[in-house]
C-alpha cells in the first residue's frame, strides 16, 4: 500500500471516529454513547427544521471541539459526554432567538461554556457521587435568555383548567409525543417518535421508560388541571421523561422497586416542571431541563438512606 493510499485511509478513520463522537454528543442528551441512536436523533431534529438540525450540529461541535482544546478526558470526549449540553444550548439559543449570525455566535460561544462548566460540575458532583446531567446547559441558556430578551417579559401564568383537564383523542396523542420531543424542543408528533425509535436502539429499557413517563406525566398534568394547550405541546411532560430515562434505564438497577421509584420521581416533575415555570416566565425565562436535573440529583441522593433492592445498590458515575 503506497503512502498516500495510507493517508486517505488514515483520514477516512479519522472522520469516521469525529463523526462518531459527534453523534454520541447528541445521544448523550438522553444518556446514551450510542453513534445510531444520535443518528435518529439527528434526523428527529432536522425533522423539525432544518435550522435546528444545523444549530444542534453545531452546538454539539463547538463543545465538543472546546473540550479537545482544552485537554479534556478523552474517554469523555470519545462518549460524547462534551457534546450534549451544547446541543441543547444551541437549540434553546434558536427557539429563543431565532436564526441569525448574532445567534451563531452566541451558540458557539455558549456551547464553548458549557465545556468548562461541565468540567467544573463533574468535579465537584463526583465527589459526591451524583452525574452532571444538563446542568450546564440548564446555567448557560438561561442565563443568556434571561440577560438577552428576545422580547418583554410576560407577566402572568397560564390559567389553569381548575378540576380534571380534559384532552381530546388528537391532543392526547400529540402530546404522548411532544413529552418526548420537546427535549429537543421538537413539538411535532413524527420527530417525538423517531427519538422514541432511538431510544430503543439504545436500549429497550430506555424507550419503555420513556413512553411510560410520557403517558404517566400526561396523566399528572390532566390530574393537577394544568392548560391543556400547554399539556398538548408537551411542556409538561420532557423532564419526567428524563428522568425515567435516568432513573430506570441508567443509573439504577431495574426492580420493580426502582421503577416505582423512577414513576414516583415522573409525577414529582410535572408539578416543579409548572413551578418553576411560573417562577421564571416574569423574566423571560424557560425551566429548560432543571426540574429533570434537580429532581434526578434528589432521588439519587436519596438511594443510599434506602434499602430497597436496585434503588441503593448502584450510584450514578
Amino acid at each position: 500500500m503506497s503512502a498516500a493510499e495510507q493517508t486517505v485511509q488514515t483520514r477516512c478513520r479519522v472522520s469516521l471516529l469525529v463523526g462518531q463522537i459527534h453523534l454520541r454528543g447528541i445521544a448523550q442528551v438522553t444518556l446514551s454513547a450510542n453513534p445510531w441512536t444520535g443518528l435518529l436523533f439527528t434526523v428527529a431534529l432536522f425533522a423539525g427544521g432544518w435550522r435546528t438540525g444545523v444549530y444542534g450540529l453545531l452546538g454539539a461541535g463547538a463543545s465538543t471541539a472546546t473540550a479537545a482544546l482544552l485537554g479534556a478526558d478523552r474517554g469523555n470526549l470519545v462518549k460524547g459526554l462534551e457534546g450534549y449540553c451544547g446541543c441543547l444550548t444551541a437549540i434553546a439559543l434558536l427557539v429563543s432567538f431565532g436564526a441569525s449570525w448574532r445567534t451563531v455566535v452566541l451558540a458557539v460561544v455558549g456551547s464553548a461554556v458549557c465545556s468548562v462548566l461541565s468540567a467544573a460540575a463533574g468535579r465537584l458532583f463526583g465527589r459526591v457521587g451524583l452525574p452532571v446531567l444538563t446542568a450546564p446547559y440548564c446555567l448557560v441558556a438561561g442565563v443568556l435568555v434571561i440577560a438577552l430578551p428576545a422580547g418583554p417579559a410576560v407577566s402572568g401564568n397560564p390559567v389553569r383548567a381548575g378540576g380534571f383537564t380534559t384532552l381530546t383523542a388528537e391532543q392526547a396523542g400529540r402530546a404522548f409525543c411532544a413529552n418526548i420531543g420537546q427535549v429537543f424542543f421538537l413539538d411535532t408528533w413524527y420527530a417525538g417518535l423517531i427519538l422514541l425509535v432511538g431510544l430503543l436502539v439504545t436500549s429497550r429499557a430506555a424507550a419503555v421508560a420513556a413512553a411510560g413517563a410520557s403517558a404517566l406525566a400526561l396523566l399528572t398534568a390532566c390530574t393537577a388541571g394544568l392548560p391543556a394547550d400547554r399539556i398538548a405541546a408537551g411542556l409538561y411532560g420532557y423532564n419526567g421523561v428524563l428522568c425515567a430515562i435516568a432513573l430506570a434505564a441508567t443509573f439504577l438497577t431495574l426492580t420493580p422497586w426502582t421503577a416505582g421509584y423512577a414513576a414516583l420521581a415522573v409525577v414529582s416533575s410535572v408539578p416543579f416542571t409548572a413551578a418553576w415555570e411560573a417562577f421564571t416566565r416574569p423574566s423571560g425565562g424557560s425551566p429548560f431541563t432543571w426540574p429533570f436535573v434537580v429532581t434526578t440529583w434528589l432521588f439519587l441522593a436519596a438511594g443510599p438512606a434506602l434499602g430497597r433492592p436496585g434503588i441503593s445498590s448502584e450510584k450514578a458515575e
